[in-house]
């Protein structure tokens, strides 16, 4: 079996979460026997089994590596769509069923007719995968679960002294992130928060007005640390983690806070109840009071505990990944499109 890797966005443009899921699925899938590589658009002699896609695919991507007789597979990230109300998600889909409807405008439709196409879809969310069945009109036996993982490091690592004076927010600093909106919140809460991160560019509008907010007391900040042990080392001293994000899909972010013993913070949105549900603190939704729900998780933090939850290493991903191009590739074992429960015991 050999995969190739192929990515719509090149990392030098945009770091984050994708990089560190493909970058680790690859190495993890090498481990367990599945031979990978890179999509050489200039190489015409390049073959496969299956072209594995990050992002948005084409269409005649898909037409022209099924021609060949490979086999497709889309990791998609709904993030904005999958926290969006109810009422724009039904409006969504009363629009996309009316125009899927017309076979002449499928071809204009984009992303949401190649979906349909793809032999595997693969996300991280229920949400997602309800999203993909209900409103793209994705075949649900060709809609795969498929969980983030987590580095051997942050698996390993466990609760630490917590001694710190300071809450932790690790990631871009980006307005998806809300980053300014925190830091604002930490001077409004008088709560220490050690940011840790970068921005997309320097020149960005939105990075040179968080850099305004850094004071070193209650907004902190060190840019993106390289070293696990360091990083680790910090997430274990913090009293605990927050993160005010407009929409994520899976953060990696929280996951590693909560393997290192932190309670957490977070926006009140479908991917945070879906994955922590009660264990955690949420962000109030309507006029109530943030920097006072900051304040009063500050001030609750050494009487949390972490959310207990599955936790993933890249390896088991891999292997669920591995069990994925199986089925396809062996048409006699019917799709199974559900999460492969966690080896990893849970914290």
């Amino acid at each position: 079996m050999k995969v190739l890797f192929n990515c719509h966005v090149p990392f030098m443009l945009a770091h984050g979460g994708a990089q560190v899921q493909i970058e680790h699925t690859k190495a993890a899938l090498n481990q367990v026997g599945v031979e990978t590589d890179f999509l050489e658009w200039w190489n015409d002699r390049q073959t496969a089994d299956v072209l594995h896609h990050f992002g948005s695919i084409p269409v005649h991507t898909i037409r022209l590596a099924q021609e060949k007789g490979w086999k497709v597979v889309n990791t998609i990230l709904l993030s904005e769509t999958a926290n969006r109300a109810r009422s724009a998600l039904l409006l969504r889909r009363v629009l996309i069923r009316a125009v899927m409807a017309v076979p002449q405008l499928r071809s204009l439709m984009g992303q949401w007719h190649s979906l349909r196409l793809c032999d595997r879809v693969l996300i991280s969310l229920e949400a997602e995968k309800q999203i993909l069945v209900r409103s793209y009109g994705v075949s649900e036996n060709r809609v795969g679960k498929l969980p983030l993982g987590l580095k051997e490091s942050f698996l390993r690592a466990g609760p630490g002294s917590r001694t710190g004076d300071y809450l932790i927010s690790h990631g871009t600093i980006t307005l998806i992130k809300r980053s300014v909106e925190l830091a604002r919140l930490a001077r409004e809460a008088r709560v220490p928060i050690l940011f840790i991160g970068k921005p997309f560019a320097q020149a960005d509008d939105y990075w040179k007005a968080f850099r305004q907010l850094v004071d070193d007391q209650f907004v902190r900040y060190r840019p993106h640390v390289g070293s696990e042990p360091e990083l680790i080392h910090l997430l274990q001293q913090a009293r605990g983690f927050v993160l005010m994000s407009r929409f994520e899909n899976w953060s990696l972010a929280a996951h590693e806070a909560a393997a290192c013993g932190l309670p957490l913070l977070l926006a009140d949105l479908p991917w945070s109840r879906e994955r922590f549900g009660g264990q955690v603190t949420y962000f109030p939704k309507g006029r109530a009071s943030a920097a006072s729900a900051l304040r009063h998780f500050y001030e609750r933090c050494p009487a949390l505990s972490a959310p207990r939850v599955p936790f993933h290493s890249w390896r088991e991903v891999a292997e669920m990944l591995r069990d994925i191009y199986a089925q396809m590739l062996d048409s006699s074992i019917p799709a199974t499109p559900g999460m492969t429960a966690p080896r990893q015991a849970v914290r």
